[in-house]
C-alpha cells in the first residue's frame, strides 16, 4: 500500500504503522517469545563448554555504568519499529523471515561454539537490575553478541523506510545513535565485551544488506 508522498514523514508513518496493525502486534510478540524460548534452551544445552572471551584494549575505554541498563532494554521497543513501518503484507513476511534467519543463525552459533563473558569483579547485589538480568541470562551466548546484531539489522532497515518516506536528517541521526548507544550499552553493563559487539555489527551488517536486496528485488522500490 503506499501513501500519498505529498502526506508530511510523520503522518505517512503513523498510516504506515495502523496497515496490518494487529499482525504487526500479535506477530512481534509471538516472535519474541519463540525467540526467548528457543534463545534459554541453547543457553542452557550448549553442545560444549563455553569459552571465556578475551578482553581487549578497547574493553577498558568503556568504564562500567548501571545507568546504561535502560537503554540495554530499550532493544526491545527500537527492534519493533521496522516492522511496524512496512505498509503491506509480503515485505513485512519477507522481513521476519530474514530476522528469523539471523537469529537462529546466531543460535546455531551459540549451540556449536558457546562463549561466555570474563568473570568482572562488581558487586552485582548493588545493582540489582544487572543482578536479575545475569540471572537469567548466565552471561552467556556471548559472541557474536545478538543484541548487537539486531539493534545493527534494525538500524539499517529503519533507515531505508526513512529515506523513501523522506523523513529529515535530524530522526535518522537519532534512529543511528540510539543504535550506537545500545551498541555501547552491551559493554558499558558488562553483558559483551568489544569482540562480542564487533561480531554482532558484522553479522546485523551482512544480513541486514542481503535481506534488503531480495526483499528490494521481490517487491520492488515502491513495496517498501
Amino acid at each position: 500500500m503506499n501513501f500519498p508522498p505529498a502526506l508530511p514523514w510523520y503522518r505517512q508513518a503513523a498510516a504506515r504503522a495502523l496497515v496490518l496493525m494487529p499482525l504487526k502486534a500479535f506477530g512481534t510478540m509471538a516472535f519474541m517469545v519463540l525467540f526467548f524460548s528457543a534463545y534459554f534452551a541453547v543457553l542452557r544445552h550448549p553442545l560444549l563448554p563455553p569459552t571465556v572471551m578475551p578482553l581487549i584494549l578497547a574493553d577498558t575505554w568503556v568504564p562500567f555504568s548501571p545507568a546504561a541498563f535502560p537503554v540495554y532494554a530499550s532493544l526491545w521497543v527500537y527492534v519493533s519499529l521496522p516492522p511496524a513501518l512496512f505498509s503491506s503484507f509480503r515485505p513485512l513476511a519477507l522481513y521476519g523471515l530474514w530476522i528469523a534467519g539471523l537469529c537462529l543463525f546466531c543460535l546455531a552459533l551459540f549451540w556449536v561454539f558457546p562463549t561466555t563473558v570474563p568473570v568482572f569483579v562488581i558487586d552485582w547485589e548493588a545493582h540489582p537490575e544487572l543482578a536479575v538480568l545475569r540471572g537469567l541470562d548466565l552471561a552467556g551466548n556471548a559472541c557474536p553478541s545478538l543484541h548487537v546484531a539486531t539493534a545493527v539489522f534494525s538500524a539499517f532497515w529503519l533507515d531505508r523506510i526513512f529515506q523513501r518516506l523522506d523523513t529529515p536528517l535530524f530522526w535518522r541521526g537519532l534512529s543511528a545513535l540510539h543504535c550506537l548507544l545500545i551498541l555501547w550499552s552491551t559493554v558499558a553493563i558488562r553483558q559483551h565485551v568489544v569482540l562480542d559487539v564487533l561480531a554482532g555489527m558484522v553479522v546485523g551488517g551482512i544480513f541486514a544488506g542481503l535481506s534488503y536486496a531480495h526483499i528490494r528485488r521481490a517487491v520492488g522500490d515502491q513495496g517498501l
